[in-house]
């Protein structure tokens, strides 16, 4: 395509040049050039907390999800039902039926609270677990944190065994034709919402994958993110290898970094195994002397930059620049008149007189600026050292951290210098932590003893992959909507512990359960939604449990964790300063969220969107006139006839940011926000009707 618009670029006629542009425009919207699949039928979710009415999406909780039929009546506990494929009219028990929702209805989502644990009351950082299909909870998380989140880590399937994935309910079977193409339809709808939600200033999105989808994936991920810098690593996750038949064993899989703005890996204090001929560091600040060498390096070609420093004999401590003395007078006829310094003049080696590179106004600002620093003492004195323009120009725009300032000058001290042992590692990591048996299984295990999960990752090789973007962000948003096991959110609490710091981590994951347990249970005439079905899903037995027990140090048992996290002398046992929400993903009926009749269903989704600032907040039935919830830095007021009082109150509470507030009436609204200044508002239920609405078609192209 590039060619063609290089060749309509010549057309001399502009008129036919335009028309042949806008013809070639609409070619390209319908045909794809580069990474070509099939886009499928929409992906459908089960909504099993909406109740059966008429004119409702449904399906057999016994079948294919995405065997759909349109409710056109119910009468004495039966539905009956039109095929929307076959035209044809069915009877059903209305207790077999769920509803669902395609890809692109519009939905209404909720936060329903399941469980809280809380090891740190003293604190306000508090982790969110959410059970739900992750497209929804995505959704949801676009209208919450858009172009907040500052990076996603995901370890979608794997798209390798039968049992491996699901795609509208369905295992995909190895051997489908089409399983490339609807992974890839699976994970661009779910792409396209973490795009939204990374800051497109500074983020990072994380993907593993092995050899199955590698190809696809990087196609991909090059397509939708085209203006960022997309790099692959490989990590042995089990040095052992698993066995492929006649074909070589499987070692390791691939990592993706997609780094959004200005997001680059942090140079790191690393063990040796990450090591190579290439890990340091090439970028090293150049210290050039004070005294000019080269052409034009003596103190005739510049009499000007012929002047004493006075600096301190012990400490090397730059005290002053002296006068500049003229050409017609001896340097020994001027004396230092600070006592324990001596004068140091622009000597070169072989005692011809020299010059300074700097004037004595510049060697001061730059010296103020930590710019200058003295060295060791040569047979003149000390020798007085600066950063260059070009030198001072990286440390402004990162090329250089500052590590921080200090010397007899309080100059500053770079990345990449002598003493300096940090550094990014290659892309072949061979990191023994990094093993999934050992530090993923056995972990698991460990705490929720058994072998529910297959293949959990090894918290390290997590804690690693993210610690590289956010090892100088001590409050960054960390998401991972494939959660499986849990990992990334016991990793980040692993970074905070280490470096007392504040990230805050979302888990998205569904509740499935195993094939065979599936089997079992429907066999005894249980379905999804059942409690006994829901208590073995994984987000209920697996991805919870391991929460509550990492953070508070002890297995499902209540057995204390044995041993200390590698790499640090923090006991397994003491667990982390952390707090942890987990809920569920539900649907509302827009006529009574924007009638205020769900507020209690709607409260803990407004603490999300304020921050999760302190525990969830909740109330009982009925709707409070106002609410000033100062430990959740936020304020609701339901009853705009009270905005008089509701602002008194607010005035006694500083601290908070957020205020939701309930009216029908824009003009109304935008009155009271600008009575509200400094603080974030928003209108409800306005804001979130109309953000599920108007989002719902656009989100699955």
């Amino acid at each position: 395509m590039a060619s063609i618009h290089n060749l309509i670029d010549k057309i001399d006629n502009p008129e036919l040049r335009e028309q042949i542009a806008a013809e070639v425009a609409k070619l390209e919207k319908q045909k794809k050039f580069g990474l070509v699949f099939e886009e499928h039928l929409p992906e459908c979710t089960a909504l099993y907390d909406i109740p059966v009415k008429k004119g409702a999406k449904v399906a057999l909780k016994s079948g294919k999800v995405s065997d759909c039929y349109t409710v056109l009546k119910i009468e004495d506990g039966k539905a009956l039902c039109l095929n929307l494929d076959k035209n044809e009219t069915t009877e059903f028990k209305v207790d077999d039926l769920v509803c669902v929702a395609e890809f692109g209805d519009p939905i209404y989502p909720y936060l329903e609270p399941l469980d809280t644990v809380c090891n740190a009351p003293d604190s306000d950082l508090w982790h969110t677990l959410i059970e739900a299909d992750n497209y929804h909870a995505l959704q949801l998380l676009e209208y919450l944190y858009a172009g907040k989140v500052d990076c996603i880590y995901i370890d979608p399937p794997y798209n390798t065994r039968a049992k491996d994935w699901k795609y509208n309910n369905d295992y995909v079977d190895p051997n489908d034709s089409y399983r490339h193409s609807k992974w890839l339809a699976m994970m661009k709808k779910r792409l396209i919402l973490a795009k939204r939600l990374l800051n497109p200033f500074c983020s990072v999105l994380i993907v593993t994958i092995d050899e199955k989808e590698y190809l696809h994936l990087e196609c991909l991920l090059e397509e939708m993110f085209p203006d960022s810098g997309i790099q692959m690593v490989s990590s042995v996750i089990n040095p052992s290898g698993v066995a492929r038949g006649s074909d070589f064993g499987r070692t390791d899989e691939y990592i993706f970094f997609v780094k959004i703005g200005k997001a680059k890996p942090a140079l790191l204090q690393l063990s040796d195994e990450w090591k190579t001929s290439s890990t340091k560091s090439s970028v090293k600040p150049t210290w050039r002397t004070v005294r000019r060498r080269g052409a034009g390096d003596l103190r005739k070609d510049s009499p000007n930059l012929f002047y004493p420093i006075v600096i301190d004999d012990e400490t090397g401590r730059i005290i002053k620049a002296g006068e500049s003395l003229p050409l017609n007078v001896e340097r020994s006829s001027v004396c230092c008149d600070c006592k324990g310094a001596s004068l140091i003049w622009p000597m070169k080696p072989n005692n011809v007189e020299g010059r300074w590179q700097l004037s004595q106004k510049e060697l001061m600002e730059r010296l103020q600026n930590g710019y200058v620093r003295v060295v060791a003492k040569n047979e003149y004195g000390w020798v007085p050292t600066y950063l260059a323009k070009g030198e001072i120009q990286k440390v402004k725009n990162g090329t250089y951290e500052i590590l921080g300032r200090g010397g007899a000058n309080n100059e500053l001290h770079l990345s990449g210098e002598e003493g300096d042992q940090r550094f990014i590692p290659g892309s072949q990591w061979r990191i023994k932590a990094h093993n999934a048996r050992e530090c993923g299984s056995v972990y698991l295990n460990n705490i929720i003893g058994t072998d529910k999960f297959d293949f959990p990752k090894s918290l390290y090789a997590e804690h690693d992959a993210i610690r590289f973007f956010v090892a100088n962000n001590p409050n960054a948003l960390i998401v991972d909507f494939f959660a499986g096991s849990g990992t990334t959110l016991h990793a980040v609490n692993l970074l905070n512990a280490e470096d007392d710091g504040h990230r805050r981590c979302i888990l998205v994951t569904n509740n499935e359960v195993s094939d065979s347990e599936a089997k079992e249970m429907r066999a005894r005439g249980l379905n999804p939604g059942d409690d006994e079905w829901e208590k073995l899903g994984i987000a209920r037995y697996v991805t919870w449990p391991r929460t509550v027990c990492s953070i508070e140090g002890h297995d499902v048992n209540g057995n204390p964790l044995k041993g200390n996290y590698i790499g640090s002398d923090i006991p397994m046992a003491d667990g982390f300063k952390a707090n942890a929400a987990f809920f569920k993903l539900g649907f509302l009926d827009k006529t009574k969220v924007s009638l205020g009749r769900q507020f209690k269903e709607m409260l803990p989704t407004l603490w999300m969107k304020a921050g999760a600032h302190g525990p969830c907040p909740s109330v009982e039935e009925g709707v409070p006139s106002m609410l000033i919830l100062p430990e959740n830095k936020m304020a609701i007021l339901n009853d705009e006839n009270c905005f008089g009082e509701f602002v008194g109150r607010l005035a006694d509470y500083s601290g908070i940011d957020v205020v939701y507030l309930v009216t029908d009436y824009e003009a109304g609204y935008a009155s009271m926000s600008a009575a509200l200044p400094g603080k974030k508002t928003y209108q409800l239920y306005r804001d979130y009707l109309d953000n599920f609405r108007i989002n719902a078609g656009r989100n699955v192209r």
